[in-house]
C-alpha cells in the first residue's frame, strides 16, 4: 500500500506538535515539582511555542498549507524573540539567572535554541512541494491516524493546562516581573 505524501506530512506535522507538547509539559512540571514560577518573558516563550503548535495543528487538520507555515514561522521568531530577550537581561555582569540550569543551560537559552531548530526545522518541511497538492483536504476526527489524534488531543491538553496554570499564577490581570506566589492561594 503506497502511502500519500499528504498523510507523510501530516504525519510529522503531527510529530511536531508531539515535540512541542513535550516541551510544555516539561516546562509545567518543573513549575510544579521544583516550584520555579515562570515569568513574563517565560509566559510569553509559552506562547510562542503555543503558537508555533497551531500553525502545525493546521496543517494536520486542513492539510498542508504554505500560510500555517508561515504563521508557525511568524510564531517562532517571536517566542525566539522573547526568549532572546531574556538572555540578554541574564547576561550582564552582575545580573542574577533566572530559575535553576537545566543540562548547563537556563530555559530561555533552551527557548532560544529551540525556536530556532523549529524555524529551520519548518523551513525544510515547507519545502517540499509534494504536500500541496489540490486533492488535499479537510480532515474530520473520524479521518484523522491515531498520530494525528494523539498530537491533536496533546495539544488540545497542554494549552488548557497552561491557561489554568497562567491564570492561577497572575489571575485576571498583569503577571508579576518576579512571582513568589500563586494569585489564587494569596
Amino acid at each position: 500500500m503506497k502511502t500519500s505524501p499528504d498523510a507523510v506530512f501530516r504525519a510529522l506535522n503531527a510529530l511536531g506538535i508531539i515535540a512541542i507538547c513535550l516541551v510544555l509539559a516539561f516546562a509545567l512540571a518543573d513549575q510544579f515539582y521544583m516550584r520555579e514560577l515562570p515569568c513574563p518573558l517565560c509566559l510569553l516563550q509559552r506562547v510562542g511555542f503555543v503558537a508555533v503548535a497551531i500553525g502545525l495543528l493546521m496543517n494536520v487538520v486542513l492539510g498542508s498549507h504554505m500560510a500555517h507555515y508561515g504563521f508557525s514561522v511568524v510564531a517562532g521568531l517571536c517566542g525566539g524573540a522573547a526568549a532572546l530577550r531574556q538572555v540578554s537581561l541574564h547576561v550582564i555582569p552582575g545580573t542574577p539567572a533566572y530559575g535553576e540550569p537545566f543540562l548547563g543551560l537556563h530555559f530561555y537559552t533552551w527557548a532560544f535554541i529551540l525556536f530556532g531548530t523549529i524555524i529551520f526545522g519548518i523551513a525544510v518541511l515547507a519545502s517540499f512541494q509534494a504536500q500541496y497538492g489540490s486533492s488535499v483536504k479537510r480532515l474530520a476526527w473520524s479521518e484523522q491516524t491515531w498520530l494525528c489524534k494523539l498530537s491533536i488531543a496533546s495539544a488540545i491538553m497542554i494549552v488548557a493546562l497552561n491557561f489554568l496554570s497562567t491564570f492561577a499564577l497572575c489571575g485576571p490581570g498583569v503577571c508579576p516581573d518576579d512571582p513568589v506566589g500563586y494569585w489564587l492561594m494569596s
